[in-house]
């Protein structure tokens, strides 16, 4: 996306900036390659920082109950593809995904001195297939250690510890690729790419120094991480609490009513809560993506059980509209039962479950799945498996394979093989059988009624228990890295964000609407723990309310020190059929439901302790959530840290189209020392109407010694009373900004997302003014290297 809801600069200054960005990249080929010998600076006139920072490296992964310690000075900045003129030239030309040329390629970043390169995204066309941008090069304190084709790297082809799920190519993301392998350095950094890649986006941290810094080394495969990460949504992610107890509570609850859950007295930390509600139905739609066998064919695939386990059961889901479906199933070589789908069902999904008896699983923590066709009308399908361990007497969900084209990584890390394989399909819209009453029932309970939760006399924590958990459009399956919602047989709502405090906790279910909460249980685990003057007390954050013209949607508007560490984000577009065609803008797909996802053209803009310049401005919502292309038109995914779990489309109390997407942020989350302002726009120049809510995840203020100022409500007033928070408008409050630490290609903004091309691939031009026509940066960056070649 591209910033033209700031107040532009005059045609003429745009044209001068224009062609000084055009001028200073034909200058580097005309006067050959600019020298390597050390890191250009970023932030030439960047602060010092003087106090702490956050985990550095792996450690941000093994130790996320540090996530509530505040990061003092640290800071976090993001280069990216944006439009430097206000345009919508975010990639499509690549003219200004370039920092500079070097006889590598395209430096895509680079910064001098101690930090962490902490996320890397990309996409480009054909819906996120990044072969064409070649190698990736990253330099770390003058070394190079990482140089091999980008399409490798997120594929996973190189191994460890670039492997699924730190790094994700375009199936496993739904049309995006992103590598989150954190990658600390001393002394600098580079990222070069061979060829202009486009569309891309780099996080990086900057540390107030280097002790205690280790330089990232690239033969540590952090197996430890990986076999972590490969649990996400299933199990909690944290070290295990020594002196964890839960405290449980059974309930009902009448409209408008509250109730207690638990009553903490600190010190302490609360590990976990999770929510069970019998009476919601799961959203009917489920867009997913899977494999068939024929006759002598089968699959083999390994899943994770509690080793405590009393027994367990297998759940498949299937296409039901083949008929007849028998298979025979194995656990580690014994049978255990047969898949049966019985007559066709067309439209529909259907599931079976097997109960396996402790005698096959006790004691283990992973068993083999073996399934081998029996017969069919036409062949045996399968989408996804889950496994649920009973364990006290209670199903608790321990794994789950989410198949196909869609999911390669997925696949990979369990194992999975497929015989006689007759059937492959990467997108397939199925319900299941519903009551549109219930459904309507479920998603207004899951909207209405909250978590609230006070800590040591403050609260902090107010947000519906959808979306707080992952969801806002009813319930959809989420496998997050810090929360879950299992839409299954006794399906859990889990969050594992550490809240510390010091004093005492209340923990109460809020019922807000107008639907009675029968026969629903909570659950808070929590445990002794120490706290200081550095921890921050966990928020999350809630608003919901149209769209305002001309002014980014805000996650958060807080004052004082604080982390942000990400977003659930929900979107109700209000683009009729047709109008998304009303400002001629041409789009990838030339569909209703893409046209009306002309929301999805928002950037995210996040502006840390007051400064007028954001130091995050992306170039799409999607690619905000790590995706590409409209979330790939509409394929759902999850993965820990960002992820699409829903979309609706005219039906199930959407309107038009609306979108649901989390991104988690551990290892860029974007720490601020006096405020934060994070927002995103909607629509190419915040113009597009429409329905959002959000919840946003950060810790702030102190649990001992002073208090800082946490943030102020958020404005609930008519849309004209609300603050901008656009650029040219920054908050009167706002102390004055920093001096300004950008390179002379500033690394972001907001350019038009991917997904501003027609169906034939004709780049959206629309913002670009006096009829210019950028120049082949490509040709450039190969001349460049040419150039050098001869020279060498």
């Amino acid at each position: 996306m591209r910033d033209r809801s700031a107040t532009p600069p005059g045609n003429g200054r745009r044209r001068a900036r224009r062609l000084g960005a055009y001028l200073g990249i034909a200058s580097l080929a005309a006067a050959a390659v600019v020298a390597d010998a050390g890191f250009s600076s970023v932030r030439a006139n960047a602060q010092p920082p003087t106090a702490s920072r956050g985990p550095v490296g792996w450690d941000t992964y093994r130790n996320l109950g540090a996530m509530a310690q505040l990061r003092g000075d640290e800071q976090s900045f993001q280069f990216s593809s944006y439009d430097r003129t206000g345009g919508n030239n975010d990639g499509f030309h690549g003219t200004y995904s370039c920092i500079r040329i070097s006889y590598r390629g395209c430096v895509i970043a680079e910064h001098d001195g101690a930090g962490e390169i902490s996320s890397i995204w990309s996409t480009r066309e054909p819906w996120g297939d990044v072969t064409a941008t070649g190698n990736i090069v990253v330099e770390l304190d003058g070394r190079v250690v990482l140089d091999a084709p980008l399409i490798d790297v997120v594929s996973g082809r190189i191994g460890a510890p670039f492997s699924w799920p730190l790094v994700a190519n375009a199936d496993d993301a739904a049309g995006g690729v992103s590598i989150k392998v954190p990658m600390p350095y001393r002394k600098g950094m580079r990222v070069t790419v061979q060829h202009n890649p486009y569309f891309y986006h780099v996080d990086y941290r900057v540390f107030p120094n280097a002790d205690g810094v280790q330089t990232f080394k690239r033969n540590d495969p952090a197996t430890d991480v990986l076999d972590r990460l490969h649990r996400f949504g299933v199990a909690d992610p944290k070290p295990a609490a020594s002196g964890a107890t839960p405290t449980r509570r059974d309930f009902d609850l009448a409209p408008g009513a509250s109730t207690t859950i638990a009553e903490l007295a600190g010190p302490q930390q609360i590990s976990q809560l999770r929510v069970r509600l019998p009476q919601v139905a799961a959203s009917p739609q489920v867009v997913d993506d899977g494999y068939a066998y024929g006759q002598a064919g089968g699959s083999r695939f390994t899943m994770r059980v509690d080793p405590n386990n009393q027994g367990i059961r297998l759940i498949r889901r299937h296409d039901a509209q083949i008929a007849d479906q028998v298979a025979d199933v194995f656990v580690d070589g014994r049978p255990v039962g047969q898949w049966r789908s019985g007559p066709a069902r067309p439209g529909q999904w259907g599931v079976e479950i097997i109960e396996v008896p402790a005698a096959v699983t006790a004691g283990k923590s992973q068993v083999e799945i073996a399934n081998r066709f029996v017969s069919s009308s036409v062949d045996v399908n399968e989408f996804r498996y889950d496994v649920h361990s009973r364990v006290g007497g209670e199903w608790v969900r321990t794994d789950v394979l989410d198949l196909g084209p869609a999911h390669p990584g997925e696949q990979s890390a369990h194992g999975y093989r497929i015989d006689n394989q007759v059937f492959a399909r990467f997108k397939l819209t199925g319900r299941y059988p519903s009551d549109p009453r219930q459904v309507a029932a479920s998603d207004e309970l899951l909207a209405t009624a909250r978590i609230r939760i006070s800590f040591d006399g403050q609260t902090t924590v107010d947000a519906p228990i959808g979306e707080f958990f992952g969801t806002g459009l009813g319930e959809y399956d989420v496998r997050a890295l810090m929360s879950s919602v299992d839409p299954g047989l006794d399906g859990w709502y889990t969050s594992w964000w550490p809240m510390p405090f010091s004093k005492n906790a209340v923990v109460e279910v809020v019922n807000g609407g107008g639907v009675p909460i029968t026969g629903a249980t909570a659950e808070v685990t929590s445990a002794p723990a120490q706290v200081d003057g550095n921890t921050g007390y966990f928020h999350a954050t809630h608003r919901q309310a149209q769209t305002v013209p001309g002014q980014d949607w805000t996650f958060l508007d807080a004052q004082g020190a604080g982390t942000f560490y990400g977003v659930t984000h929900t979107m109700r577009g209000l683009i009729p059929p047709g109008a998304a065609q009303r400002n001629n803008q041409p789009h990838s797909l030339q569909t209703l439901a893409v046209n009306q996802r002309n929301y999805l053209e928002g950037d995210e803009r996040f502006y840390v302790d007051g400064s007028a310049e954001p130091a995050w401005h992306g170039t799409g919502t999607e690619d905000f959530y790590e995706s590409g292309w409209y979330f790939r038109d509409g394929t759902t995914f999850s993965m820990p840290q960002n992820g699409n779990p829903s979309h609706e489309i005219g039906n199930d109390g959407c309107q038009y189209d609306c979108t649901g997407a989390y991104r988690i942020m551990v290892n860029d989350a974007v720490p601020f020392r006096t405020g934060l302002r994070a927002g995103i726009e909607h629509g190419p120049v915040n113009d597009e109407p429409g329905i959002y809510s959000s919840t946003t995840y950060w810790y702030g203020g102190r649990v001992q010694g002073r208090q800082l100022p946490t943030a102020p409500p958020l404005p609930t007033q008519p849309p004209e009373t609300q603050p901008s928070a656009t650029p040219s408008a920054p908050r009167p409050s706002a102390p004055p900004s920093a001096p300004e630490t950008r390179p002379s290609a500033p690394p972001t903004s907001t350019a038009p997302s991917e997904s501003g091309t027609s169906e034939a691939g004709t780049p959206d031009t629309t913002g670009q003014d006096d009829g210019e026509q950028p120049p082949d940066i490509q040709q450039v960056v190969d001349g460049v290297i040419r150039q050098h070649q001869r020279n060498d």
